[in-house]
Formats: structure tokens, C-alpha cells, sequence
């Protein structure tokens, strides 16, 4: 429908961004570039009841359940609700646990997951605990879903030699003495890569020069909203 906040009127972009249930993840590093297959399954059942769900669980909800019911229309305020509930980091029943670190023996190596539908079927059937474990790829790609699910455009974005910037000053910092021997104390770091979603939806409390491509992270390095 034309008038639809997450409307797009090219018929090849809305069979790549909303239909398409397969899709391909670039990861590794800027001079070996790995492409793996991932399979979204937006319209498998019973998709769409666990993505409902989903919304029903988020702390959004749970604080106010007319106020968040009431802006389910704003693909703007959904898409902040989803991209909480993609992780269970921050105790909200989230869809799936992070982890970079240590052994993965005792649950699901990140690196084995190539799609959506049986993260998600397992996140319902185990009650809805987080499912250990994701990375930034496997966020966006489950993210990726539960949007497009919803009738969100959505796709998956690479960046390689990635900045990752925590003092919030625009720049990677690091700290050498007077002899030039590097100093452990910036937190400031450059990832081989990181992989992330944006959704296409107009931005009315922005102005017409915002519509478009607008940028969600499901992984959880830093607290959202504070």
C-alpha cells in the first residue's frame, strides 16, 4: 500500500528485501572475504506467531502494553523493540546469547548456524531462554527475519576493518609513551569485520531527506538507550 510507512515502489527491490527467504552473509576480513548462505524462512510457519510473541515479551511491553500496541504501526519503533529482543543480553527472554570468547562445547559453535527458523523454533521451544550462542552475522540474520516477517524491508550489511569506537569521540585512540611503546589503556578497538541490518521505512519525525535505509544493530556490545 502507497501510503505505507515501509512502502517501496520497485517491484525487484520488494522480492529482494521483503520476499526473498535466502540470502548470503559476507564475513572474515577485508583480504579473505567468506560468503555463507543463510536461509531466513521469514514465511515458514509458525514464524509469524513466534515474531508476535516476540513483541508480547519485550520489556516495551511489559512497561506499558497500550502505549506499545498502540505504535506497532511505526516501523521506527518496532524496529528499536526488535533489535532489544534479537539478544538476551540484557535479561529480556532475547532470542539469543553472545558470546566471542572461550569454548563453545557445551552449546552451538556461532560458526555452525546457516539460518533463522530453527533458532527462533528452538527459542520458543525452550520457553523462550536464550540460545546460546550468536554473533554479530547470526543477530542480523535472525533480525533480518523476524523484520521482513513483519513486512519490513530489511537487509544485511558488511563492513570490513571495522571501528568500533566506545568514548563516543569519532575516533579509534591508541596511546604510546615517550620511548613509542603502545599503552593498554584505550578501549577503542577495529574488528575484522562486523555485520548489521538496515530497513527501508520513511522517517516522518525526521523529514523526507532521512527516508530510506535506515541502520539496526541486534549485537549486543552496548547498552541501548543509556
Amino acid at each position: 500500500f502507497s501510503a505505507d510507512d515501509v512502502y517501496m515502489a520497485n517491484e525487484n527491490e520488494r522480492q529482494e528485501y521483503v520476499l526473498n527467504e535466502n540470502g548470503i552473509i559476507f564475513v572474515g576480513n577485508a583480504k579473505y572475504i567468506e560468503a555463507r548462505g543463510w536461509y531466513y524462512g521469514q514465511f515458514q510457519d509458525p514464524l509469524l506467531n513466534i515474531c508476535l510473541t516476540m513483541l508480547d515479551l519485550s520489556l516495551y511491553y511489559r512497561q506499558d502494553p497500550a502505549i506499545d500496541v498502540s505504535r506497532r504501526g511505526d516501523p521506527k519503533y518496532v524496529g528499536r523493540v526488535i533489535s532489544s529482543m534479537i539478544n538476551g543480553n540484557d535479561n529480556d527472554n532475547g532470542v539469543l546469547l553472545g558470546k566471542w570468547q572461550g569454548s563453545f562445547h557445551s552449546h552451538e559453535n556461532p560458526s555452525r548456524w546457516d539460518g533463522s527458523v530453527v533458532i527462533l523454533q528452538k527459542w520458543c521451544q525452550d520457553n523462550y531462554k536464550p540460545v546460546q550462542y550468536g554473533q554479530c552475522w547470526v543477530f542480523a540474520g535472525v533480525m533480518c527475519t523476524v523484520l521482513r516477517c513483519l513486512g519490513i524491508p530489511t537487509r544485511l550489511i558488511s563492513n570490513f576493518n571495522s571501528a568500533h569506537d566506545v568514548d563516543r569521540n569519532l575516533s579509534i585512540d591508541k596511546y604510546y609513551d615517550s620511548s613509542g611503546k603502545s599503552l593498554n589503556i584505550g578501549k577503542d578497538s577495529t574488528w575484522d569485520y562486523h555485520v548489521w541490518n538496515e530497513s527501508w521505512f520513511i522517517r516522518q519525525d525526521l523529514g523526507t531527506s532521512y527516508n530510506g535505509w535506515q541502520v539496526l544493530d541486534a549485537t549486543p556490545q552496548e547498552q541501548s538507550k543509556g
